[in-house]
């Protein structure tokens, strides 16, 4: 179940807003300065709310310090069951003291879960800080709420104040003009609030902030930031504008006290002089201990193991000689806080807080960062000194392996140098297999250069003192490998160029003998005979040129990089007077293989022109004759569809007369540039050339006149068909429009309707038609236009459809007017037979008297109610139709009329005759409601005064006394619901019997019945609780006296402790033990006198208690009462006593070590050796008598103190003598010192200052005298 809970609260919180989250870090951070301003009394402070909550012991002191009452003593241990009984054990005593907590367990805080922590600490603060305010109103009386009461009064205390309208704890403080006009009501001197602005809300919040904290002593629970946002957190400012209510309300009796403070002012200023003391001490330690942090944590190691060594016995001696001397100032810290906290507590004055950064856990804080630093820098300082150590052994290691590798490098960078490679490609790819063996053997000898590396690099990345060394000889070696690489890449290079070389004069010889043996091919005479020869031929010449392309680009490959060889500067594999002269060589016998290819193709191209003209003129003159042919054997058809088919192949021709003419024009072309070349003979080219052209033209003639007779026939015999479809298409029209079937019910009229409706639709589309006629007959040739039979037939069609178009309309309003009529009817009569069924229902129906039934009857008349409202839509509609069709002149007007009239008659008998059985089934509902309350109400009434009667057999014993309490306190609850309800019951049945005086006594009876067994119970439950409150009086008494007997046995015990303290620490804290004895016994005073007066008033009553028991009892207790105050104040006085003996102690040890410090200081001055020098000293040594008087202040101080404690016959009165004694001794011979050295340092000065004179006057003594 815990997991589950912890679960959904996980999930709860990281599905919130981001909003929930910013508010839930202003409520953690003002409650936690809130926790601490009241744990500062308590010498205690959180820092993290959340998790210095869980073990359960600030909860307890908190709680404590808020009640002023002890709480149990927390459970020691850190395991999470102690944690979980501590915080039980606040949460129930926050549920004694009646503090509601919802679904807060112990397990939530030790878990740490933020929101329930956040809600635990926000219900302390309502129990203890708000919860207690109560505001009275201009008409006396008080506010309802606890908040509301806190709102009155900041809205009463700013009231007049400009700009300051406080409405809520959240906006209305955002502006900070709310804050400051609080301070400025009471304490005008403070603030000067005209001058505030509302738009500069930030510094407002600052102003009152700080005001409040400074001269307030207010802490700073928010900062301007936390109010000055769009959605400021309400809880965190109602618990801020708390402490103002509770400061200000203080003021008007402290000013009251006026007197009394004035007595302790002497006190308020011995402690701000010890607090000063304390300041100013803890500043200097925290200064002191920041500075030790800087310098270890940046002080930086020698680079090399003697200085390494000497930085480590120099970090000692810090750890033994001054360290110790600092943690003991601490500790005196400490010692003076708490004198400070104790005087205050004896002043029952607030607790001092040190300022920020300056209380005990700060300056502890601080010191386990310095031991930290500390801890750190010793073990750097070892790890360097381990580091170094190493770094000697690699060097040692480098030298070795340098000394070898240099060896080697030099004797292989004398075996690349050497170049002997021969003369022809054998040779040199001999000299390059060896070469690559020695490549193979140095390749691998790069592994152990790298070693060489890699220990330089490391001893430089380490910081090696003697770096520069390694460096040089670690670069020394690389040049060598570098050069030794360079070498043999070098030499390889020259290896490469000479086979590359070698292998290319190769391929030229190769170049050469293949050249010669294609020139025999291309001096061939042979041009062909015909077409497909030539296209053959031409075809393997094609494959020649191909392949010299390809050779040519290879040849010109092989000059380039021939001629790269003899453009090299510096090595130079051959002669380049060679290369050039073989390059050109090539070079001429690939130009001159080209010129025989280029005019070999030429020949061959002009004699495939050639053949290709004489076949594409045969070709054309046979198509020419085939399609004159087909034209002088076509005819002009005899319908549409035959003319059609031939207008579609004459167009077909068409196209291939076109495609054909594109072709014979690029043939003759083609002829002409043959005979402008002048290669063949021109006479057979010139004559058949002429005899196509002459063919061609007679052709496209005879084309045209065909085209024009199809084109004429074409539009007559369309027309005609387009006039025949028209005219039969509008007589079959007119036979549908001319019917006389308007149809016989609603059904089939919109049926005829629709059809209607389609056929207009059509004849207005084939309007157009109708009016295009005329200009399609104008645009027919004149043979077919002017025929007789032609124009008539326009005629008849267009008098044809003017015929249609009005008879269409006509037929379109009966239509309607037939529709309208069968819809009225078939809705009247499905209306009238609802009508029908209804009226037997209702007249046939009686209203039933039991309840259930009642109940029945009740929903079928909702159900009627929504048919009712359907149907009445109905009858309107047909009311609607009805009036437009007897508006619209319709011939069926009156009998339409009395349908209607007939309709709304048995319409409004329906509706009266359903009001009617409504107003019955309503009275016979409230009646028989009204007494099944009744029954129920006894039954309740009854089963309550059973259960009280019940209670009265329960224990005597305290536990069954508190049970019967709570039984009782929840059944009065119970009957203060009830009550109310009674009254509403009578005044229903007085009601009733009235509305229904036959049924009048059926009604009041149970009532009265209800209204004895009530009288039954008051009787019952008065006669419990005076039972009661007799057996829980004497349960109590006797519990709380056993609880407060207990309670004093273990405080006797502890108040009479012997135990002597050897410190002022265990003074301290023995005292403070003493102190919170005291206030625990103070608490129980008023429990000694409850008791008392309980005991006196079980004597009054008539109890069954032995009375003499009780008696011995009471005495016992008064006894043990008085002895324990008489121990306490033994107890104390001795206290006191080690206390002040042990900080008479603490403020000697203080004397002594400044007077230590005064004596080195005296005991290492020495004597300046200037002017300025000694008046410094003396400057210097003056303010240090100053000091010396101020110390010799604090030591008569001290020893008054010690007089006081001997005179007062203190404990330890002989060594406070002892101390005295070597403090006075001490003082006074620093005082000697002090005048002796003074006395040395003004002879000093008198003795440089002759001597500066001296100095002054010699130059001139020196200088020779003028010649006379």
């Amino acid at each position: 179940m815990v997991q589950e809970k912890t679960f959904t609260t996980w999930v709860n919180v990281h599905l919130e807003a981001p909003e929930s989250h910013e508010r839930d870090a202003v409520q953690k951070k003002t409650f936690t300065k809130w926790v601490n301003a009241h744990l500062a009394r308590a010498a205690c402070r959180v820092g993290d709310l959340y998790s210095d909550l869980r073990d359960g012991f600030v909860l307890t002191r908190l709680l404590e310090v808020l009640s002023g009452e002890t709480l149990p003593k927390p459970t020691r241990g850190r395991m999470r069951i102690h944690s979980l009984e501590n915080v039980d054990k606040a949460l129930q005593f926050l549920k004694e003291q009646r503090v509601h907590l919802e679904n807060v367990g112990s397990h939530d805080i030790v878990d740490g879960n933020h929101r329930l922590t956040l809600g635990l600490i926000w219900t302390i603060i309502l129990r203890f800080q708000i919860q207690v305010i109560k505001i009275k109103t201009e008409d006396n009386r008080e506010t309802r709420s606890a908040k509301d009461a806190l709102l009155l009064w900041c809205q009463m205390k700013t009231a007049g104040y400009p700009e300051v309208n406080i409405q809520n704890f959240t906006t209305s403080w955002r502006d900070g003009l709310a804050f400051n006009a609080l301070i400025h009501r009471h304490r005008p001197d403070l603030i000067d609030f005209h001058k505030l602005t509302k738009s500069n809300a930030t510094y407002n919040l600052q102003q009152a902030f700080n005001t409040a904290e400074q001269h307030l002593g207010l802490s700073k629970l928010l900062d301007p930031e936390d109010v000055n946002m769009e959605d400021p957190d309400e809880k965190s400012i109602i618990t801020y504008v708390v402490s103002f209510y509770h400061y200000f309300s203080k003021m008007k009796a402290l000013a009251v006290e006026g007197k009394r403070i004035g007595k302790v002012l002497d006190q308020v200023m011995e402690i701000a002089a010890i607090t000063a003391r304390y300041e100013a001490l803890a500043a200097e330690l925290l200064a002191w201990i920041h500075h030790t942090i800087t310098i270890i944590t940046n002080q930086k190691f020698a680079n090399s193991l003697t200085g390494v060594q000497q930085q480590l016995q120099a970090f000692t001696a810090f750890c033994t000689l001054e360290k110790p001397v600092k943690f003991q100032e601490k500790g005196n810290l400490e010692v003076l806080l708490f004198t400070i906290q104790s005087k205050l507590r004896a002043t029952n004055r607030k607790l001092y807080v040190p300022s920020e950064g300056k209380s005990i856990s700060d300056i502890n804080k601080a010191w386990t960062c310095l031991e930290k630093a500390e801890h750190e820098r010793e073990v750097a300082l070892r790890n360097e000194l381990i580091r170094q150590e190493k770094l000697e052994l690699l060097a040692q290691r480098f030298d070795h392996k340098a000394i070898m590798r240099e060896t080697w490098l030099n004797e292989n960078q004398r075996l690349v140098s050497q170049d002997n490679f021969g003369y022809d490609l054998p040779a040199v790819e001999a000299a390059m297999k060896k070469h690559e063996a020695i490549e193979a053997d140095i390749s691998s000898y790069q592994e152990r250069i790298q070693v060489v590396v890699e220990l330089a690099l490391e001893m430089e990345s380490e910081g090696y003192y003697d770096t520069r060394r390694i460096g040089a000889q670690k670069d020394n070696i690389l040049r060598q490998w570098a050069l030794l690489t360079e070498l043999v890449r070098a030499r390889r290079a020259r290896l490469e160029q000479n086979l590359a070389l070698q292998k290319i004069f190769q391929e030229m010889v190769y170049m050469i003998d293949w050249m010669e043996e294609m020139q025999v091919l291309l001096v061939s005479k042979d041009l062909g005979k015909h077409l497909l020869e030539v296209e053959d031929l031409l075809q393997k010449h094609g494959l020649l040129e191909a392949d010299i392309s390809a050779q040519t680009e290879r040849v010109q490959a092989l000059n380039a990089a021939a001629l790269k060889f003899s453009e090299l500067e510096g090595y130079q594999p051959c002669d380049p007077q060679i290369i050039c002269n073989r390059v050109n060589h090539v070079q001429t016998c690939l130009e001159e293989l080209e010129e025989l290819a280029a005019k070999r193709r030429k020949e061959l191209e002009d004699s495939r022109q050639l053949w290709t003209f004489f076949q594409e003129m045969e070709e054309a003159e046979a198509w020419i004759r085939e399609k004159e042919k087909i034209l002088a054997a076509k005819t002009c058809g005899r319908d549409l569809s035959s003319v059609v088919t031939l207008t579609n192949k004459h167009k077909t021709m068409l196209g291939e007369l076109g495609n054909r003419r594109a072709l014979l024009h690029q043939t003759m072309k083609k002829g002409e540039k043959i005979l402008a070349k002048k290669s063949f003979s021109s006479v057979g080219i010139q004559e058949k050339m002429r005899e196509v052209c002459l063919r061609w033209k007679k052709l496209e003639e005879v084309t045209g006149l065909h085209q024009q007779r199809l084109e004429d026939a074409l539009n007559f015999f369309q027309f005609s068909a387009e006039t025949d479809d028209l005219v039969a298409w509008l007589q079959d029209t007119y036979r549908i429009v001319s019917s006389d079937d308007f149809g016989h019910d609603d059904y089939s009229s919109q049926a005829l309707l629709r059809k209607h409706r389609a056929v207009v639709d059509e004849v207005e589309k084939h309007r157009a038609a109708v009016l295009s006629l005329r200009k399609q007959l104008a645009l027919l040739a004149p043979d077919h236009r002017q025929g007789v039979d032609v124009q008539i037939r326009v005629v008849e069609v267009e008098q044809l459809y003017g015929e249609v178009a009005e008879v269409a309309v006509l037929r379109t309003q009966w239509l309607q007017d037939a529709l309208a009529v069968y819809r009225m009817f078939s809705e009247v009569h499905a209306c009238e037979v609802w009508v029908d069924e209804k009226e037997q229902w209702l007249e046939k129906m009686e209203v039933p008297e039991e309840l259930d039934e009642v109940e029945v009857v009740q929903h079928r008349f909702e159900s009627l109610d929504q048919e009712m409202n359907s149907v009445m839509g109905r009858i309107l509609d047909v009311n609607q139709v009805v009036q437009q069709l007897v508006d619209g002149g319709h011939p069926s007007s009156d009998e339409v009329r009395s349908c209607q009239d007939h309709l709304n008659s048995r319409w409004n008998r329906v509706v009266e005759l359903v009001e009617n059985k409504k107003s019955q089934l309503s009275s016979v509902l409230k009646i028989q409601n009204f007494l099944l309350e009744c029954s129920e109400m006894k039954a309740q009434v009854r089963e309550k005064r059973k259960a009280i009667e019940a209670t009265q057999s329960g224990g005597s014993d305290l536990g069954g006394v508190l049970a019967l309490q709570r039984r009782l306190s929840t059944m009065e609850a119970a009957l203060v619901v009830l009550e109310p309800r009674l009254v509403e019951l009578q005044q229903e049945g007085e009601a009733l019997a009235a509305a229904h005086p036959g049924r009048a006594l059926e009604i009041l009876l149970p009532f009265e019945e209800i209204s004895e067994e009530w009288d039954n119970l008051k009787r019952a439950l008065q006669g419990c609780e005076d039972t009661l409150t007799i057996a829980g009086r004497l349960q109590q008494f006797i519990q709380d006296l056993d609880n407060f007997l207990g309670w004093l046995v273990k405080t006797q015990a502890a108040v009479g402790s012997e135990e002597v303290p050897d410190s002022l620490a265990e003074a301290e804290r023995l005292l403070n033990v003493h102190v919170a004895l005291k206030e625990e016994i103070n608490g129980y005073e008023e429990d000694y006198a409850k008791i008392q007066a309980a005991s006196e008033l079980l004597a009054l009553e008539e109890m069954e208690v032995p009375y003499l028991s009780l008696q011995q009892w009471l005495q016992k207790l008064d006894a043990g009462w008085g002895k324990l105050l008489q121990s306490w104040e033994m107890r104390r006085e001795v206290l006191v006593q080690s206390h002040v003996f042990h900080l008479f102690l603490r403020d000697v040890q203080q004397c002594q070590n400044s007077l230590y410090n005064q004596e080195t200081t005296l005991a290492h001055a020495e004597l300046p050796d200037t002017v300025e020098g000694v008046t410094k000293a003396l400057k210097k040594h003056k303010d240090f008598t100053t000091t010396l008087e101020l110390n010799l202040q604090k030591v008569q101080l001290v020893l008054q103190a010690g007089e006081s404690l001997r005179r007062q016959r203190n404990l330890h009165s002989d060594r406070v003598a002892e101390a005295m004694e070597g403090l006075r001794a001490k003082s006074q011979r620093n005082h000697q010192l002090a005048q002796e050295w003074t006395r040395r340092l003004q002879d000093h000065l008198e003795l440089q200052r002759f001597l500066q004179d001296c100095r002054e006057v010699r130059p001139g003594l020196l200088r020779p005298l003028p010649k006379i």
